[in-house]
């Protein structure tokens, strides 16, 4: 990690004295009261089960669903279409992936986005957008299930054109249900833009039947509309949508509104809700928050959006994560969805889940568990990184043979910190076995990405070390390695 101008006087410190500074913080910060990020944290070495940090995931445009005490996750991942299951929330980021679909039809099987499952009757439906490596050939397909299980396994079922658009750039399928009827809305070719919200009748789960209607949604730029999602209650179905390139910073969720006995058909029946209701917050290091999807708690008491967003502000489609955060209602009976919370901040779990005990190690040694980190040869360590990093502290060196040792209680850990420009290889071992080389480059800076995650442990006391290598791939300008946080997993 190449080190900011914030970051470089206190790189001009040796390891004991930035530790004893460290220390003096700790101590004056007891006297005068948490600061506002160790507020909303527990106290150290106190587990909390009923707690929960982003990301749930490292991939982009998750659909979310609760079915039969799990949580089941679809994202992104190009190739194929994953799915991963668990009973809490707290707990899917160590959840290990079951393949549900791969496709050998060349016209289908490339660059594979944003799926969707829905459960009609006792069967499955997962929608689908993929091409032949050429974007603007995206179409729209959907899967059927075998049995009643969302993780499946799936058949191809059919692809989803509107008479209209039968050859048409499609991509981002979501469902809409009124009235015992079903509608495609998807973003696509219309009048108004190149990826603008259209909605289509279906005769069942896998067959469109009529023609697509153009929706004017306004967006706050001109380019994109994507992502269509949907919230019924007071007599209203909600449509909200994401708009802008998600690439940039300014990738935000819009909405639209109508009677739930309106024809949806009718584009005159959207009401428009002016300006963005979920977007950037540059305070809490969370950038172009969007293509979301909507779960309830498990006893059906909370609502929940489940959405990804990046840790920096440069126009980029790496670094999306997903993450999820509870919204409630208004009074005139509008969703409000608040502002998206900065990467890393401790949540309650959704009522009813029956909780995990996660617990985080810090770089500078503070654990809300039965855990601790120490270092041995030279490390910097700073807040330079601010809202890129947990506690806006982390710990990073270049110097070969240095090391960071968390020690822990469970049965899996992630390691979370900096990916920058001049970060290289770190040797990476699990109770002085072997070592797996990681990669801490970035070609951007981001922060808290996801660095490693072990292998599944026996229940109890273990160690991750980090080795700096002092080497680096040929596109890193440096050799160093970041540390930030550990998120420890006793499931």
């Amino acid at each position: 990690m190449l080190p900011s101008p914030a970051h470089r006087p206190r790189a001009r410190l040796g390891p004991l004295l930035a530790a004893l500074l460290g220390l003096v913080v700790g101590l004056l910060s007891g006297l005068t009261g948490p600061t506002a990020a160790a507020a909303a944290e527990p106290r150290a070495h106190t587990l909390a089960a009923g707690a929960f940090r982003n990301p749930l995931n490292s991939g982009p445009d998750p659909f979310m669903t609760h079915w039969k005490g799990a949580y089941y996750l679809t994202t992104t991942q190009g190739g194929s279409i994953r799915m991963w299951r668990s009973p809490s929330l707290g707990t899917l980021a160590a959840a290990d992936p079951v393949t549900v679909w791969t496709d050998t039809d060349p016209s289908r099987n490339r660059n594979i986005w944003a799926p969707e499952f829905y459960r009609f009757g006792d069967r499955w439906y997962l929608y689908y957008t993929a091409d032949d490596g050429v974007d603007d050939h995206h179409r729209l397909y959907v899967l059927e299930s075998e049995r009643d299980d969302p993780a499946g396994p799936y058949h191809f079922k059919a692809k989803l054109a509107p008479p209209n658009h039968a050859d048409d750039f499609a991509i981002d399928a979501g469902i809409l249900q009124l009235g015992g009827r079903l509608y495609l809305a998807y973003s696509g070719i219309n009048r108004y833009q190149h990826n603008g919200i259209n909605i289509a009748p279906m005769s069942n789960p896998y067959t469109v039947s009529g023609n697509a209607v153009a929706i004017d949604a306004a967006g706050g730029c001109p380019e994109v509309r994507e992502g269509p999602e949907f919230l019924y209650r007071g007599g209203r179905v909600w449509m909200t949508y994401s708009t802008c390139d998600t690439g940039k910073p300014d990738y935000q969720v819009w909405m639209m509104s109508m009677p739930l006995d309106a024809d949806p058909l009718v584009p005159g029946n959207w009401q428009q809700h002016q300006g963005a209701v979920f977007s950037r917050a540059d305070d809490r290091g969370v950038f172009g928050p969007g293509h979301h999807a909507f779960f309830t708690s498990p006893d059906g008491t909370e609502d929940w959006i489940v959405y990804h967003a990046k840790t920096t502000s440069v126009n980029t489609y790496t670094n999306r994560t997903t993450r999820a955060q509870k919204f409630t209602w208004r009074a005139d009976g509008t969703p409000d969805f608040g502002r998206p919370l900065a990467m890393g901040a401790t949540q309650d779990l959704p009522s009813g889940d029956p909780g995990s005990g996660n617990y985080w190690i810090n770089d500078d040694g503070r654990s809300s568990g039965p855990g601790r980190v120490t270092y041995t040869g030279a490390w910097n360590s700073g807040t330079g990184c601010a809202t890129q990093c947990f506690w806006s502290d982390d710990h990073w060196s270049d110097r070969a043979g240095a090391t960071a040792t968390f020690s822990f209680t469970g049965t899996r850990i992630a390691l979370l910190s900096v990916k920058d420009t001049g970060n290289g290889y770190a040797g990476v071992s699990i109770d002085g076995g072997p070592e797996q080389r990681v990669d801490f480059h970035g070609a951007i800076r981001v922060g808290e990405a996801v660095q490693y995650v072990s292998p599944r442990l026996a229940n109890g006391g273990h160690t991750l070390r980090i080795r700096v290598t002092g080497e680096h791939n040929s596109q890193s300008g440096a050799s160093f390695v970041s540390v930030d946080r550990a998120e420890v997993y006793t499931d």
